[in-house]
């Protein structure tokens, strides 16, 4: 089934990109941030803080800490300058000096990963050599849950947790046929659902901030 599933994948992203006016690789990095949010759940027995809880977390981006956030992303651009595609943001969060008591490690690191199918807009040559443009996108988060309750067992390792979604907008400076700069404000939203081991569970529904600079492929 996963055979068939990821042939089909690969089937339609090659009929679209035959069918498409112009296919666009993009790649980026740039500075993210998260505003505080509230991480609530229950802890199993054994922790120093057994049962519910629930915190208002403040959370660092740490945009240029290794692992640095970045994205990519393809979009298949039709001849009316709509498009659509793919994008992966490698979002990042780390729970800052409030972090609630109940843990000593709290982050989304490796990363707080945004998975999205995109719906694209832009107006070439608006402005002479710029072309703004705006995105929407819906998905998933699959986040490197990288967690450890106050005398607790430490989770580390990726879950499906949530669906997700993405807006965009933008402006790119073409430097000639095929390539083109970019700088964008990216939003992205993400209910995360993780399961801790040992037992016990935390939800927290995180929102990033991102201005990206980057880089445009154009084929």
């Amino acid at each position: 089934m996963s055979r068939l599933l990821l042939a089909s994948t690969a089937l339609t992203v090659c009929l679209a990109s035959a069918a498409a006016a112009e296919t666009q690789l993009s790649l980026y990095g740039g500075w993210q941030t998260s505003p505080h949010s509230r991480a609530s759940g229950t802890l199993p027995a054994g922790v120093d803080y057994p049962g519910p809880f629930s915190n208002l977390i403040g959370w660092d981006g740490k945009s240029f800490s290794m692992p640095p956030y970045y994205g990519a992303r393809v979009t298949f651009w039709q001849s009316g300058n709509w498009g659509w595609g793919f994008e992966l943001s490698h979002d990042k969060v780390y729970a800052g000096a409030d972090m609630s008591p109940e843990f000593t490690r709290l982050e989304f690191t490796d990363g707080l990963n945004i998975l999205t199918v995109n719906y694209m807009k832009r107006w070439p040559g608006k402005w002479d050599k710029f072309t703004p443009y705006v995105g929407a996108g819906i998905g998933v988060a699959i986040p490197h849950v990288d967690i450890t309750p106050s005398g607790g067992v430490h989770t580390y390792e990726y879950q499906y947790t949530s669906p997700a979604a993405r807006l965009t907008a933008g402006a790119s400076y073409k430097l000639n046929d095929r390539w083109a700069l970019f700088g964008e404000y990216q939003f992205t939203i993400s209910n995360n659902d993780v399961d801790l081991t040992g037992g016990g569970d935390l939800h927290t529904r995180i929102i990033t901030n991102a201005l990206n600079v980057g880089v445009n492929f154009s084929f």
